[in-house]
């Protein structure tokens, strides 16, 4: 792959222990096709994408010290969405503009010239942990998992939702210093909210969330496909359901 110019939300990363979830919901079911993967220290990682919109990623821990942050997040929460990555054009740049809203990147690694790094703790980016990665070296190639099945009729994955305490410092970061395009922002039937979106057509609805000292509604809500060729059936949205439930995401299927 080579360097990407302008910065785009390219995936979607999910947490499981159960790679198979992942293969038969977002592959069999909603058609997405094997990108690339690989393994690394502590992980293994999948990527999966669709007819437009963000990929999405499934991780899964294999054993040892640096699997420690997956087995955090799966004993706590278990299988669910862990992070946004976003790949942009020069990291120093936009971490610039990240430091310059006053929010701390953490783990950033910028010595590998083909894939530097950082990151930004959910306290920062508003609710989930967010990767900054500038890549310009080629994605590792093996071949798809032999549990993948024929992917499914294509969909596109058209939204992804997050809830938010502070949603003009949300804005500021996904769209000041990631470079989202705000499309829209309404405060109608006493719900605030603005939707964003990159080159690539991932879009992003930033909520806002209900506030309060014992409040859970922040962080990822759903994740909406549109299949091209007609609606899902009810076997499918069935199938979807009970997937969805066992990888902790929330979906919404259209046609």
């Amino acid at each position: 792959m080579q360097r990407v110019k302008k910065t785009v939300l390219d995936h979607v990363a999910i947490g499981t222990r159960t790679l198979a979830d992942g293969w038969d919901l977002f592959g069999g079911l909603l058609g997405g096709t094997w990108a690339y993967g690989g393994d690394s220290p502590g992980y293994w990682w999948g990527q999966l994408e669709f007819a437009s919109g963000p990929k999405i990623e499934l991780l899964t821990p294999t054993g040892g010290p640096d699997s420690a942050f997956l087995e955090r997040f799966l004993a706590s929460r278990g299988a669910g969405p862990h992070h946004f990555n976003f790949i942009v054009g020069d990291i120093t740049e936009t971490l610039g503009r990240v430091t310059a809203l006053g929010i701390e990147p953490v783990q950033v690694n910028l010595q590998n010239p083909n894939w530097k790094e950082a990151f930004l703790h959910p306290k920062s980016a508003y609710g989930v942990v967010v990767q900054i990665a500038e890549q310009s070296g080629p994605s590792p190639r093996p071949g798809a998992p032999a549990e993948l099945p024929p992917p499914g009729p294509s969909s596109a994955f058209t939204l992804v939702e997050l809830h938010v305490h502070d949603l003009d410092g949300a804005v500021g970061l996904f769209a000041g210093a990631l470079a989202g395009d705000v499309v829209s922002r309404d405060n109608t039937g006493g719900t605030s909210a603005a939707e964003l979106t990159w080159p690539n057509g991932a879009r992003l609805r930033l909520a806002q969330a209900v506030a309060g000292p014992e409040d859970v509604s922040a962080g990822v809500g759903r994740l909406d496909f549109i299949r091209a060729t007609g609606p899902f059936s009810p076997e499918e949205l069935g199938v979807a359901a009970d997937l969805s439930k066992r990888l902790g995401v929330v979906l919404q299927l259209g046609g």
